[in-house]
This record gives C-alpha cells, structure tokens and sequence, in this order.
C-alpha cells in the first residue's frame, strides 16, 4: 500500500506527564511506516521539551500553536489554569496547526491521533473528514467513570465514602471517596477542564479507535470487555519507551551508582511526580518516617523542597539516604536495590513500577491516581495506600516495615513479581499487543 501520501496529524496535551508517552507511539508509528507524514502538534514549550532530542526520524516534524495564555498573563498557583486556557483555545487554535503542517508538507491531513483530553480534535477530524483515534494516558481503569458519570453522581450524593460502585463493570472495589472531584462538580463549579474530561463518554464512541497505553493482561477482564462494547475499537499498545530513543544514559545525580551499593529489595525510593508536592507538613512527615525506620531511601524532591524538611535531617540520613532534584526513574526503578516506591500512582509511575516488579506505597492527589492507589491495592494486591490518603510518621513506618521486612509483606512482594512477570508476557512480539499495534498501523495507513 503507498504511505507516500499519508499524513498524520498528531495533537499532544502539552503538559507534564502526557508528552512523552505520546510521543513514544508516535515514534513506534513512524518507524512502521516511514513514507507517512507525522505532524506533531503541540505549543511553544511543550516542543521544546520533546524535541531537541536526537534520534527523531525524519518523518516526523514538530509545530506549535497558541498556549491559550494571553500576552502579559501571569498565571497564578492553580495547576488547572494553564490546562483550562490551553483547552479553551479551541479547533481554531488546532486547525491552524493543521494549516501549517499541509503547507509545509504539501500533503492533506488524512488521520488524527489526538490525546483524549484534546477533545475538540474530534471537530478538527469531522471538520476534514478523516478518522480520529484517541490515546488515553490516565491511568486506565479510570476511563469507565466518564460512562457513568450520572450514576457515580448520585450515588456519590446518597452514600458514605466507603461505599463501594458495586455497578461498575470489573471495577466493583472502587469506593465513593476513590471519585475523582472533576467528576461530581457540576454547574459553575466546573472548570473547563472538568467539562472535557466529562463529555468523554459521548465524545470516544466517535473515534475510530481508542488505544490504551497499558496492559490489557492486567485489567479487570470485565472493565474491558464494557468499554469494548461501548467503543467503536479498543486497542492495547504496549507503554514502554520506544527503542528508537535511547535511555537518557545520564546518571548525572549519581543514583544508579549509590543504588549499586545497597541490598537487593532494600531501598525505599520516594517520589511524587513533577505537578505537585505533599503539603508542608506532610513532607515533613516522610522525613521523619524515613529517618526513624533507618532504611535506605532515595528521594526525589524538587529542589524549592528541600528547605522545608526537618533542620538537619539531611545532614542525620547522609549515611543511609540520598536526596536528589531528579531521578532516571525508569532505571531506577529497574534496579534491584529497590524494595518499594512511594509514589502518588501518576500513570507513568505506575506503569514503571508494575514493569519493574516493585511493591507501591500510594499517596494519591487527585483524579485517576486515587482510582490507580485502589487497584494498586484491593486488586492487583500489590501495595498500599496511605490512611486516609495523608503522610503520617506512623503510618508511613507501618507501611515501610510491612512492604520491606514483615512476613505479611510477603504476598504483597510477591504479587508485585507476578504482574511484573505478567507484562514481560505482553509484551513479547507474539502477543496480543503486538498484534493490536499492527492493527493500527493498518487504520492509519487506510486512512
């Protein structure tokens, strides 16, 4: 089939933690068919973060249009701002990205892969009349709540928060308090942001395919088999990182070289994602725990961080600890010094630390991660969360005890093998991952 004239036009959620895993199946995509255009179409910042690297192929080429943020704005503490005015840009704001790619690469869009926030792609795609395949990058079971937005809604309003979503397909053991507060606000409460994450379940149905970036083999089969009956197709693509982009070798914080020197399964590496931090006191709180349980950690903290951390505690724990403004996570995790992670079950982190077999101690912040911290702990059966959601020195000991050292541990420790040995499966090129990402190969190169 000639790719010659095939042209993707690919539009990125431009934050944080959705570009790279993007841009990973953009890379897989452009390696299998190297004759079509990919378009790349993000802002000014989010390029610049994805793009100075080497080993881009040439078949894909970066564009940016408008942030949404007005000239002179300052934008203020809220995280949900710059989401919200990027979003409310709009498909004009995305059809121009589509005007400078055609006339750069003098070929016709003939395919959108859109990341599912960017909701108003699917206009930009009916618009040119071509096929519009959504990627979802939350953490995934987190997809079946925008199906049933109006039954969470009420029984949210009539139970207490332990009560479980028994109506949930496959995800029964989620509970009221695991809802995400984007969801149940509803009239001015909802911000911008809000209203596109809750139009999803009418906006997916229209895409030609919606393509998971996790592993199916790991899903509740029920949550999946619902969402297959509601979408037009539900793909599975293996996460992890394409080949084409080597490891970012650099151990520049020396983490790999001081996690050489600890026990198997020892080390407790602490970490919460790059969009928000504990709050002071809590931070606190995981010092003090860390520095009573005496096991060696890793921390990665933002620098502004470090000054709110107990007087001297940095000084006290040099000998067992490390802390560090950035950690190669992904490698970090893969070594097996490693015996937990704590972590806020961003979706990326949770997909690194399945890979790599390490038990979690979840501390969710909102949205899909407290959905992720349930999974993680009544299904999967691999970690814990902390008590209601909040660092305590006690709680955090107790947690790090029962995960490193307690017999009861044990099953925790070995289920987290036993999903790692479960991915290892997926991904191997004769399962049904591989055979998914074929598949859509073929969409796109019908297009």
């Amino acid at each position: 089939m000639d790719h010659q004239n095939k042209h993707v036009a690919v539009f990125a959620f431009p934050f944080g933690s959705h570009l790279m895993p993007l841009l990973n199946l953009v890379l897989k995509l452009a390696h299998s068919l190297p004759n079509c255009s990919f378009s790349f179409i993000g802002t000014d910042k989010s390029n610049a973060i994805l793009f100075p690297k080497p080993h881009i192929p040439n078949n894909i080429k970066a564009y940016s249009i408008s942030d949404g943020i007005p000239e002179g704005h300052v934008l203020g503490k809220n995280p949900t701002e710059k989401l919200n005015l990027f979003l409310q840009t709009g498909p004009e704001n995305l059809h121009k990205g589509i005007e400078l790619a055609e006339a750069e690469t003098k070929k016709r869009v003939t395919c959108i892969v859109a990341d599912a926030f960017v909701t108003s792609s699917l206009f930009v795609a009916q618009t040119l009349n071509v096929p519009w395949i959504a990627l979802w990058l939350p953490n995934s079971c987190s997809l079946s709540l925008y199906f049933y937005t109006e039954l969470i809604r009420q029984h949210c309003a009539n139970h207490a928060g332990n009560t479980t979503l028994d109506f949930l397909p496959g995800l029964s053991k989620l509970r009221v308090e695991d809802m995400p507060q984007d969801l149940l606000d509803v009239g001015e409460k909802e911000t911008v942001f809000a209203r596109e994450l809750n139009s999803l379940g009418k906006v997916l149905p229209q895409a030609k395919v919606v393509v998971m970036n996790f592993f199916e083999e790991l899903e509740p089969p029920l949550f999946v088999q619902d969402m297959r009956s509601k979408l037009q197709s539900l793909l599975y693509v293996v996460p992890l990182p394409s080949t084409l982009l080597p490891p970012s070798d650099t151990d520049s914080s020396g983490c790999l070289s001081w996690l050489d020197t600890k026990n198997s399964k020892s080390v407790a590496y602490v970490c919460f994602g790059t969009v928000v931090a504990p709050p002071p006191h809590e931070l606190v709180a995981v010092a003090e725990a860390l520095e009573e349980s005496g096991f060696p950690f890793l921390w990665s903290l933002k620098e502004g961080l470090i000054g709110l951390l107990p007087n001297g505690f940095v000084e006290r724990t040099k000998k067992h600890g490390k802390i560090v403004s950035w950690a190669p996570q992904t490698q970090v995790l893969a070594h097996d010094s490693v015996g937990v992670f704590v972590t806020h079950c961003g979706a990326n982190s949770v997909i690194e630390s399945v890979s790599s077999g390490v038990p979690m101690i979840c501390k969710p912040f909102f949205g899909d991660q407290v959905v992720a911290a349930r999974v993680i702990e009544d299904v999967w059966e691999i970690g814990v969360t902390m008590e209601g959601k909040v660092f305590t020195k006690n709680g955090l000991v107790k947690s790090l005890d029962l995960i490193l050292v307690h017999q009861e541990g044990k099953k925790i420790r070995d289920n987290a093998l036993k999903v790692k040995k479960t991915v290892e499966d997926a991904g191997r090129p004769e399962g049904q991952a591989a055979q998914d990402f074929d598949t859509l190969v073929e969409v796109i190169s019908r297009s």
